[in-house]
């Protein structure tokens, strides 16, 4: 049984520390609104006041931030987990941020004497809730090694990419992709609605051929119904889809369609999206046909 520490207890989050408080280890929580600490609490938890305190207390703490801002805040703030790491008291952070942050903590995280590893998941709040996300980890082998049980409570699939910062490039290449899927799949039932073909009939024709696939599958029926409940909050998409036009920008490599589809969830942004699920872009891109 490990001394677990957690930071960040969001959509994603929370569900993710109660898996490995689940699994029978100790776990001290520790989020910027103390509130949601509340459940954890109550199924046996240990609230800290700091995330300083919280890396102090712990062999291995975890976090799971909202974006670059706030992971580098954390660590680098007062009390922040820096004043508490060192040999023995390890750092996981497993927010979407863009390399360069995640480089930048990496380091420091080193020159305190402890070991780090970058671990961003792929999927959304259901398989964070059942342990069943993919986590693309890079960083410190050895600390991917002995965290290996820890995060199979959490994912049914850990990727080891070595160097550390390829964590980070992997889940903003799949998030590229994912936008743009979604991007184009309300596009598709944009046009199919305004030419008079049922919705049900092309989610249909879409789930029996090759472009099958559970996001559709999921988000179809959510989408025509209006349900745009956060799994995956519009704005955390629009941030990783402009962080993955700025590693286009740095890499050289021209992502035109990444660009227009950013374009799209931008638009759902500024029109007030933000706070709910990801494919609320479909409402903006209906929306923008009857202008």
């Amino acid at each position: 049984m490990a001394n677990i520490g957690f930071l960040g207890l969001g959509i994603m989050g929370e569900p993710m520390a109660a898996n490995l408080l689940q699994g029978g280890h100790q776990l001290t929580v520790w989020n910027r609104s103390p509130v949601k600490c509340d459940r954890l609490v109550g199924l046996g938890a240990v609230r800290a006041d700091s995330p300083a305190a919280v890396a102090a207390a712990c062999d291995f703490t975890f976090a799971m931030l909202s974006d670059p801002v706030a992971a580098a805040a954390v660590v680098f703030g007062a009390d922040g987990v820096l004043q508490g790491l060192g040999p023995g008291h390890d750092y996981i952070d497993m927010s979407t941020v863009d390399e360069a942050t995640s480089v930048r903590i990496g380091q420091a995280v080193a020159g305190a004497g402890a070991r780090f590893l970058e671990a961003p998941v792929s999927g959304t709040r259901k398989p964070a809730e059942d342990g069943t996300l993919i986590i693309l980890a890079a960083g410190d082998a050895h600390l991917h090694a002995e965290a290996g049980p820890l995060l199979a409570l959490m994912g049914k699939m850990t990727v080891y990419l070595g160097e550390l910062g390829h964590g980070a490039r992997m889940k903003l290449v799949v998030n590229a992709i994912m936008g743009g899927m979604m991007s184009s799949f309300g596009e598709g039932l944009a046009l199919a609605a305004r030419g008079g073909l049922p919705a049900d009939d092309l989610l249909a024709v879409l789930d029996a051929g090759a472009l099958g696939n559970p996001m559709f599958r999921i988000k179809g029926p959510l989408m025509l119904a209006g349900e745009f409940s956060p799994a995956f909050p519009l704005k955390h998409m629009q941030k990783d889809l402009r962080l993955a036009l700025a590693l286009g920008d740095i890499l050289g490599q021209e992502t035109p369609s990444l660009a227009a589809a950013n374009g799209a969830f931008a638009d759902a942004l500024a029109a007030g999206a933000g706070d709910e699920d990801f494919c609320a872009v479909y409402r903006t891109i209906r929306k923008s046909g009857d202008q």
